[in-house]
Order: structure tokens, then sequence, then C-alpha cells
């Protein structure tokens, strides 16, 4: 194996079957409606997203794959930070005073529609747990 072969990324057909996996455990983890979970992935539409919870498999696209990989990070600082799993997974779902959040969820923040409310959560999580 070459050199360069070995700093290939995975492409995404490898990714996808465990990305998805994983998002829908963490998604029945944190109680969300499939209009939650849908508009987490960026809004496929209705078919595909069936398609993809019933075969937890396909190929997704570099913007989905990115989406999952920011949910996959604030999972796993939410286990970190809080040692209860019922209270890690219950923190998505409360009201914050933080300016960030401004009262609204971690979970509403999320919604937006916007990777980039994606990747805010996950830096604030990483920030509480002094990364």
């Amino acid at each position: 194996m070459t050199a360069h072969a070995l700093h290939r990324p995975a492409p995404a057909e490898e990714l996808s079957g465990p990305a998805l996996r994983a998002f829908f455990n963490m998604a029945e983890r944190w109680k969300l409606r499939i209009a939650e979970q849908r508009k987490l992935l960026g809004d496929p539409p209705e078919s595909t997203f069936y398609k993809w919870k019933r075969h937890q498999d396909g190929t997704l696209g570099r913007d989905t794959l990115e989406r999952i990989s920011y949910l996959l990070g604030i999972y796993k600082a939410l286990q970190i930070l809080f040692p209860n799993t019922e209270q890690a997974d219950a923190w998505l779902h409360r009201p914050n005073r933080t300016p960030l959040f401004g009262g609204q969820s971690a979970l509403d923040r999320m919604l937006s529609g916007n990777v980039s409310d994606l990747y805010v959560v996950r830096q604030y999580l990483d920030a509480q747990r002094g990364w």
C-alpha cells in the first residue's frame, strides 16, 4: 500500500452506513421526532429519509455526512460532560440562558437548518469540556 493510499479519506460509500446507524441510534436516545431528524440531516426528501431509516445504508452526500459528524461530536461531548446518561440526553431539550442560545434549547438552535448551528453547538460543548 502506498503512503498516498494511507492518507486518502474513506469514500462516502464506506462511511454512510455506519453514519446512518449512529445517527438513528442517537436520534432514538434524544427522543427526536421525525421532523427534527429530517431537519438535522438537512431536510432530505421524505422518501429518501425513510429509505435511510429503513435500510440504514446508502450513499450520503458530503453535507449530510458533515451534519452527522457534528451531531456525533455533540453526543460524545454530552456523554463526557454529564456522567448520567439521561441527564446528558435531556440537556439538548432544556432551555439554556447562555447568550449563544438566548433562552432556547440547544436543539432549537440546531433545528435552524444551518449546518453552522450544529458547528456552534459542538464548539460550545467542546469549550465546556476544556478543549
